[in-house]
Formats: structure tokens, C-alpha cells, sequence
């Protein structure tokens, strides 16, 4: 894990080799071991290194090749990069490291990096120059674990890990009206935009490609279609998931650092420490525990920790331990208001003393099913579409009057998928269109309020589909990779998840929707595996999550803050909220409207932040940081 930045072709008067020090300077927290450049006539690479392999200076970065042609920056893991190293020994290469940024390097000279990228599994952001060829390949893995964007000036590019980055270089600084809206919405800024005006984000599985001025966009990998009909049986299918979810496990055990695995109450945590187990990995499991916190699972997570024979450590918080809205402003670069963003980073935080790599459970639910939107849309997919204009015509006129409490509010919600009306997941800007929230805004937003669109890309006759495809370009990478990336490199952590694995997904999205919700489960072929591995009351627990209670503390233990905040709000300075109505709201009882005045609490916080200076680190941010 790291920070890289750079520049190519001539950006007249930036002076482009101070402004990749100070980007590199930006992301001194995401490598906290050294810091590098290297400069060729148009081009500048810098970089800030995590060391995980190979800890000596054989593995700092920039890494050229031995001629000095190609450079590369590189942030992530290739998790098989040792194969990848005996194939290139055997071609006659000559290595001076054991990392896989070198890989890297000997395996685009070698084969071109098309074929090196199909060879490649792990999570990347990384940025090659050819010298020779005068072409710099910008290149993001296959799910969008590690983030990467970039601004166009004339014919030159300058790129990095964060579009905070870019800002403090002084490449980019107007804000994006749409960005901002989509923020308010949706709690984060989707990948599809910046906050910034200029700011771009390399898509998930892409490449950009930048030649004499020139850019190009390719994707090069695709995530494959659920089939229609099973190739497998169900039992095959849980069979075969296992044997691969074993070998990603395996593949993300290898570090020259301590590595360690978080356990939570949940299964996809659970799964992992069991195959660590199974593998004779000899790590350490952590969980953190809020003692008398709904949500602490310290007592499931020892009884699995114990069930496996696994070493287990419980680091205990108390709910009273502070915790503040401006830890999100620090660890993420863009406006972040998910509030599980900051349970993981007192996750993070508690364990970075103890390892530098940690493996997670992320990213089951999403490719085997684990949400309840899932099945519901699942269940509605099954009623005819001849039916559904007739359930819409006689469901729209009732709508509005039926009540959505309890369990009516389950079967109010399936009426609306079978009727076809996904507004609730498709249309970032649903929010908009309410009386009170646009209330909230100031005037350089209303105007814009009115041009925002509903994202219909992908959408289709079948609403599970439809929601798979548009989640993964969405909220998947814009709020679940962000989330852990943001808050695991705040605290100098490489966070490791098997079920991103790129074999693993592959396998699981192609299966039928029936069988990855065998007999109306939710993540049915992982909970026959947990029933299986690890006991019937372990594969039938809950996902509960780590997350902050934001709404209630609203109004309560934060309101004075708040207040304060908006009494003297930058964003309404700046025309961009109406901090009266914001006070206002804040007053009346507690209802819908905090998840408005969180998402504007957290911006106004952000803007503060963004406002007094991204090039000066405070000492709160930096403390703990190893020296270079």
C-alpha cells in the first residue's frame, strides 16, 4: 500500500517536479516508510511506500529498470507475484528486489501490459512511463480496491492516489456543483465524478493511456453475466467456492510483515479465520469490542476464535472513548459521510500497532447475495411481466396512504419493486425532489438541483440485474473500497479482503441468482460452508456491522457542535447551503431529516478542512507516522 503522483508533458509554470513533491507530501499517510522521485525531460513519478515486501531499500519507489527506461509507482499487492517472478527469471530477467513492483516492471518489458495485466491478480493503482516510447500507462485493478484519478491541463496530465492530492499541487480547485448534490444524496462522491472540477477517477479494470498529449480509455477486464441456467449443482457450487476461497486466502497470507485477520460476530470474518486456521496460518484475529454497545460481537467472536483454535486479542472501546466527525475529513479526500467509515477507523486504529497487513471479510455480501435488497428484488423479479403494469397502475393509486411500519413496510417496499419502481436505489437524486431538503440548499445549488438526472444506465427488465451492474459502478467502489481503502492507509494499513478475489468473483457472478439464494437465502453457498466448517449458530448469525450511532448523536452528544458549525458555516458563506433552514431543522424532533443534516455536517467539516490548507499536515494526522 502507498501514495503515488506524477506528471507528464510540460504544465508551463507549474514546475512540475515541486508539484509532485508536494502531492507526494499529501500522501505521506498512505507510506509512511519513504518517499521517492524520479524525473525523465517530461515526465516526474513520486511516490510514498508501505513497505510489505521486501522491507529494504531494494524495494523503494519510483522503481526503474536497470536501462532506466521504464518507471512505475505502484500502490497494492500482486498476490501471485511469486510465480510471476520464476516465469520472468526463467525469460532471462534479473531482479534486484523480492517485490512485485518489480514484477511489474520486468513483466510490461517482457510481455506488454495487456498480457501482463490478465496475469496479474491482486488490487492496484499504478502509473507506468515508457521513456522510449514517451507513454504513460495509469492502470486500476479489476474491482476498484485501490483508488487512482488524474487532470488534464492542455497536452500534460498530472495524476495521484486522492484528488486532495491534486488540489494541494494547486491542479485542481473549483468545486463541482453535481459531485456536491450526489454528496448530499448519497453520503459520498461516486466514482462517476470528483468533488473537484478537473479531477477524474480512473474506472474500476481500466486503463488511461497518455501519449504526446493524446489520451485513450480501455477497459480491460469485464465482470461476467450470471447464467441463466446452473452449470453446477448447488453442492458443486459450495464445493468449488471453498476450494477457491481457500487459495485466495492462501495468496494473501504471504507478507515480510505481520499479518493478522479481523473477527467480527458475522460469517464472511468467521470464514476467513477458519481457513487461516485450516491453512496452519499462525496469525492473530482481532476484534474490537464495545462493552454494553448493541453492537459489540466480543462474545460470538471468541466462541469462534475458540471453535478454531486460533490466537485471539479483543480490543476493548468504550462507547464513552470520544470520537469526532473530523476524523472522516482527514482520512478520506473527498466528502465521506458513511458512518460504519468511522467504526473502521477506530478498527484500524486499534489494531495498527499489533500488524501492518489485515485481512477482512469485505465484499462477500456483495457478489454472493448478503443484503436483504437482494432477495426482495430477487422475490419481485419472480412475478410475470405481463403482471406488472396492471400491479403498477392499481399499486400506484395506493401507495401514498399505505402504511410502512413493521411488516407492512416489507410488503409495501416488494410492491414497489414488482411494480418496476426503483427510484430507491437508481436515482441519486430522489432527495431532491424533497420539499425539505431542498430547503436546505443555498443558491449555488438550487439551480443545479434541477439538471440532475436519474442514472438509467443498466437498467433492465430484471431489477436484481439491473441493481448488481449499477451497484458495482457505484456504490460498491464509492462508498465499500473507499471506506476501508480511507480509513486502513489513515493509519499505515494494507487491508487485504480474499473475497475480492478476482478467480473468486469471477466464479460467484456467473452463477444464477437461484443458486446464490438456494432455498431464499441470503449468501446461501457461504452459509453452507459456515454451517458446515464452523456449526449451524455461527452460519446463522446476523450481520451486525462497527458503525457510530451519527443520527441519534445529532441530537444529542454532537448538537452543540453542530450548532456551532452553522452558525458560523463556511458552506453558507459560500452560497452553498442555507445554514438558517439547517439550524432549524436541527431544532425540530428527530426524524429523516438527520440523515440530511449529517451529510451537511459532514461537508461543512470537509469544507473547513479543504479551506485551511491540504499542503500543511496537522499534527493529529500525522502522528504515528514512521519516518522516512
Amino acid at each position: 500500500m502507498c501514495g503515488i503522483a506524477g506528471f507528464v508533458g510540460s504544465i508551463e509554470g507549474s514546475g512540475s517536479g515541486k508539484g509532485v513533491r508536494t502531492m507526494v507530501s499529501a500522501l505521506a499517510r498512505r507510506g509512511p516508510d519513504s518517499e521517492g522521485i524520479e524525473s525523465w525531460p517530461d515526465a516526474v513519478l513520486g511516490h510514498r511506500r508501505l513497505a510489505i515486501f521486501d522491507l529494504s531499500d531494494a524495494g523503494r519507489q519510483p522503481m526503474l529498470s536497470a536501462d532506466g527506461r521504464v518507471g512505475i509507482v505502484f500502490n497494492g499487492s500482486i498476490y501471485n507475484y511469486r510465480e510471476l517472478r520464476e516465469d520472468l527469471k526463467n525469460r532471462g530477467c534479473r531482479f534486484r528486489s523480492d517485490t512485485d513492483t518489480e514484477v511489474l516492471v520486468y513483466g510490461y518489458i517482457e510481455w506488454g501490459l495487456d498480457a501482463l495485466l490478465k496475469r496479474s491478480k491482486g488490487m492496484f493503482a499504478f502509473a507506468l512511463w515508457d521513456s522510449t516510447r514517451r507513454k504513460l500507462f495509469l492502470v486500476r485493478d479489476r474491482l476498484g480496491v485501490k483508488p487512482l484519478c488524474y487532470a488534464v491541463h492542455g497536452r500534460a496530465l498530472a495524476f495521484a492516489s486522492t484528488p486532495r492530492a491534486l488540489r494541494s499541487a494547486g491542479l485542481v480547485d473549483d468545486l463541482d456543483p453535481q459531485a456536491l448534490l450526489a454528496f448530499l444524496s448519497l453520503g459520498y462522491v461516486p466514482d462517476q465524478l470528483s468533488v473537484y472540477r478537473g479531477a477524474k477517477k480512473v474506472p474500476a479494470a481500466t486503463v488511461i493511456e497518455w501519449e504526446a498529449g493524446e489520451l485513450t480509455e480501455r477497459k480491460y477486464w469485464q465482470l461476467p453475466e450470471p447464467r441463466s441456467e446452473p452449470q453446477f449443482s448447488f453442492d458443486e457450487a459450495v464445493e468449488e467456492t471453498e476450494r477457491l476461497f481457500l487459495k485466495a486466502v492462501e495468496s494473501r497470507l504471504y507478507a515480510h510483515v505481520p499479518v493478522g485477520s479481523l473477527l467480527s460476530g458475522g460469517i464472511d470474518s468467521a470464514l476467513v479465520c477458519w481457513a487461516i486456521a485450516k491453512l496452519g496460518g499462525d496469525i492473530t484475529a482481532f476484534t474490537v469490542g464495545v462493552p454494553g454497545d448493541p453492537w459489540d460481537e466480543t462474545k460470538a467472536a471468541s466462541e469462534t476464535a475458540k471453535r478454531l483454535g486460533v490466537s485471539h486479542k479483543v480490543l476493548q472501546m468504550s462507547e464513552q472513548e470520544e470520537v469526532s466527525a473530523e476524523q472522516l475529513t482527514w482520512a478520506y479526500a473527498e466528502p465521506f459521510a458513511a458512518a460504519s467509515g468511522l467504526g473502521m477507523l477506530r478498527i484500524a486504529e486499534a489494531v495498527s500497532g499489533d500488524v501492518t497487513v489485515l485481512l477482512t471479510g469485505d465484499g462477500g455480501d456483495d457478489v454472493f447475495l448478503g443484503y436483504p435488497r437482494h432477495r426482495h428484488l430477487w422475490a419481485a423479479d419472480k412475478v410475470p411481466r405481463w403482471a406488472r403494469p396492471v400491479l403498477s397502475a392499481g399499486w400506484g393509486q395506493m401507495r401514498r396512504g399505505f402504511p410502512r411500519k413493521g411488516a407492512l413496510r416489507r410488503f409495501a417496499a416488494f410492491l414497489d419493486y414488482a411494480s418496476g419502481d426503483l427510484s430507491a436505489f437508481f436515482d441519486h437524486a430522489l432527495w431532491l425532489r424533497n420539499p425539505d431538503f431542498k430547503l436546505l440548499l443555498g443558491e449555488r445549488l438550487i439551480p443545479q438541483s434541477g439538471v440532475v438526472e436519474k442514472d438509467h444506465s443498466g437498467r433492465g427488465p430484471d431489477a436484481l440485474a439491473s441493481l448488481l451492474s449499477h451497484e458495482y459502478r457505484s456504490r460498491f467502489v464509492g462508498e465499500y473500497m473507499t471506506k476501508v481503502d480511507g480509513a486502513t492507509m489513515y493509519h499505515a494499513l494494507e487491508a487485504r479482503s480474499p473475497f475480492l478475489d478476482q478467480d473468486l468473483w469471477e466464479f460467484a457472478a456467473a452463477l444464477p441468482y437461484n443458486t446464490r439464494l438456494h432455498s431464499g437465502k441470503l449468501k446461501a453457498v457461504l452459509r453452507r460452508i459456515a454451517t458446515t466448517r464452523l456449526g449451524p449458530e455461527v452460519a446463522k448469525r446476523r450481520k451486525i456491522g462497527f458503525g457510530i450511532p451519527v443520527q441519534r448523536w445529532l441530537s444529542g452528544r454532537w448538537r452543540k457542535r453542530v450548532e456551532d458549525a452553522f452558525q458560523d458555516s463556511l458552506l453558507a458563506r459560500e452560497g452553498w447551503v442555507n445554514a438558517s433552514q439547517v439550524l432549524h431543522l436541527l431544532r425540530t424532533p428527530p426524524g429523516e431529516h438527520l440523515d440530511y443534516l449529517w451529510h451537511l455536517y459532514v461537508l461543512e467539516l470537509w469544507m473547513q478542512k479543504e479551506t485551511a490548507g491540504t499542503s500543511v499536515i496537522r499534527e493529529d494526522e500525522t502522528a504515528g507516522l514512521r519516518k522516512s
